[in-house]
């Protein structure tokens, strides 16, 4: 019998790149790796069509199907995407805003409330700071231009206030024009650096997020790995022949990233950023696996619960396949 195969959509990032390549070459899969630059055009394409047999899936999306017991595909232990948000919070300069708390009572924009991106924002604006989210008044609509709601839309299901723009206006023309006195999401609005009135929350964003990682030790998560789960019924042993792959990738990209004859991407500073990143996150600043990650885990799935999001707070080992092995390349 020849190799399985699979068809993998995925960002081109450079941690999946080996496996786009076939540099890295998943054990009994003949692998098609399908690279879509836009992650929401990857969910719909997965969640709506199953149009792959895996793919990449925002965390908060697939830990809300699990926690409602609908979730089509399982994870597996691998983290394409991660960021810290700190910097993705911005306000208009007439808000007054000049401190976290003042955010409550302001009418806030949100692509997404249940984005993970915002789910993050707001878990730490709520620990770290002390902001309620019951008493932010959330906008959610398109960012640069109007969108309709389908059904990768998901509102809170208790007392927190969601007004939904649907295809009025966008986030950006409300913010640029005061009518919305700040945004949090997953990118920069095109109004900021365009107009003095739109600021950042957090100037120096990047020392509040060392700060933040330092006392919390969470390096939060944006987005997972899925296999369908008709798939995984006939061929289990498919999730950890991907899942090791994806370890071997990711160990190849960090490598190549630290040679020094020349620098691996147009970063002046990439030297010193891949210091840094050791010397803050230790020696692999982006894991993989279930232990690795547990505490970050745990941490978003009880966000989504005191958000409205989930019934209850799943547990980490309800997210990945029985007997998942860990990897240390």
């Amino acid at each position: 019998m020849g190799n399985l195969r699979i068809r993998l959509a995925c960002g081109p990032y450079d941690r999946m790149r080996p496996l786009w390549e076939g540099a890295v070459r998943p054990d009994g899969v003949d692998l098609q790796f399908i690279p879509v630059p836009s992650p929401p055009e990857v969910f719909a394409r997965m969640y709506k069509h199953r149009e792959f047999d895996a793919a990449e899936m925002g965390l908060t999306f697939y830990l809300i199907l699990v926690a409602r017991g609908e979730a089509p595909f399982t994870a597996i232990p691998v983290f394409p995407s991660r960021m810290f948000r700190h910097g993705f919070i911005f306000v208009h300069r007439r808000a007054g805003i000049r401190d976290p708390r003042e955010l409550e009572g302001k009418r806030i924009g949100v692509p997404e409330y249940r984005q993970t991106a915002a789910v993050w924002i707001r878990g730490m604006l709520q620990h770290e700071y002390g902001v309620n989210p019951a008493k932010v008044r959330w906008v959610e609509g398109g960012l640069e231009t109007p969108r309709r709601s389908d059904e990768l839309s998901i509102l809170p299901g208790n007392d927190i206030s969601v007004e939904v723009l649907n295809e009025r206006a966008s986030l950006n023309d409300l913010l640029l024009r005061g009518e919305l006195d700040g945004f949090l999401g997953a990118r920069v609005p095109s109004c900021f650096g365009r107009s003095p009135d739109i600021q950042r929350l957090f100037p120096d964003y990047r020392a509040a997020e060392r700060a933040y990682y330092e006392k919390t030790r969470l390096f939060p998560i944006m987005h997972t790995l899925v296999i369908r789960n008709d798939l995984l019924r006939d061929e289990p042993w498919v999730a950890q022949s991907l899942y090791q792959a994806c370890c071997r990738a990711k160990a190849l990209c960090w490598q190549e990233l630290q040679f020094t004859g020349a620098a691996r991407v147009m970063l002046p500073w990439l030297i010193a950023d891949l210091e840094e990143a050791r010397a803050v996150l230790g020696e692999d600043p982006w894991p993989y696996g279930v232990e690795a990650n547990r505490h970050a885990l745990e941490a978003v799935a009880g966000y989504l619960v005191e958000q409205g999001l989930a019934p209850r707070p799943v547990a980490v080992d309800e997210l990945f396949p029985p007997g998942m092995a860990e990897s240390y390349y």
